[in-house]
This record gives C-alpha cells, sequence and structure tokens, in this order.
C-alpha cells in the first residue's frame, strides 16, 4: 500500500542548531506547531496545507532563533528566510504562506 499523498501549499522549517535552540528555537517550534493545529493549517487538517519541520542551521546564527519557508509560486519556487523570528511573526508567515498572499517583510534576509 502506498503512502497518502497531501498537498501542501508551502513548507516552513525552524532551526534547531545550537545557537537557535538557546534562544528558543524549540519553543518555536512547538508554539507555531500548536498554532497550525489550532487553525487547521497543518497539511494533514482538512483544508490545512502546511508542513512544518526542525531544521539544521540556517545561517543566521546570532540572530536566531531562524526560520525558512519554501512555496511553489507561479513564477517558479519562492523562498523566505527570517531571523529574530518570535511567534507572532512565525503565525503571520504561515498564514501568508497558506493564504498565497506577499511573506512578511520584517527580519527577512537572504536570497530575494
Amino acid at each position: 500500500m502506498a503512502p497518502l499523498y497531501f498537498k501542501t501549499s508551502g513548507h516552513l522549517l525552524v532551526c534547531t542548531g545550537p545557537n537557535c535552540t538557546a534562544r528558543g528555537s524549540g519553543l518555536l517550534y512547538r508554539a507555531l506547531w500548536n498554532h497550525l493545529e489550532r487553525h487547521s493549517l497543518a497539511y494533514y487538517k482538512r483544508g490545512g496545507s502546511l508542513r512544518l519541520t526542525e531544521s539544521g542551521c540556517l545561517g543566521s546564527c546570532s540572530f536566531g532563533p531562524s526560520m525558512c519557508v519554501y512555496r511553489q509560486r507561479a513564477g517558479g519556487l519562492e523562498e523566505g528566510w527570517y531571523a529574530a523570528v518570535d511567534v507572532p511573526l512565525a503565525a503571520r508567515i504561515a498564514q501568508a504562506v497558506h493564504e498565497g498572499t506577499d511573506l512578511p517583510q520584517e527580519h527577512k534576509y537572504g536570497p530575494t
């Protein structure tokens, strides 16, 4: 039997490297997970579309916790990289990915 396929609109990754962990990325990950659950945004919920994964280092070690997002847009793959992420910003990023709207610009770094 083949595994179930869940259509997703985006993938959120939260850094759990040592520097980000020291700056609260574990709490951020759990809070974001709870947010996705409560608001039915997780890919396995009816109407949900987001995957959330713990990640290794995302490269902004002195400015953690870090988070990045990938999603498919009409022009190709879009990515957003964020430093010093708190729970309200993570929730706004998740909502934007789910709704297909522009990603928040605050605390964004890296490739455009």
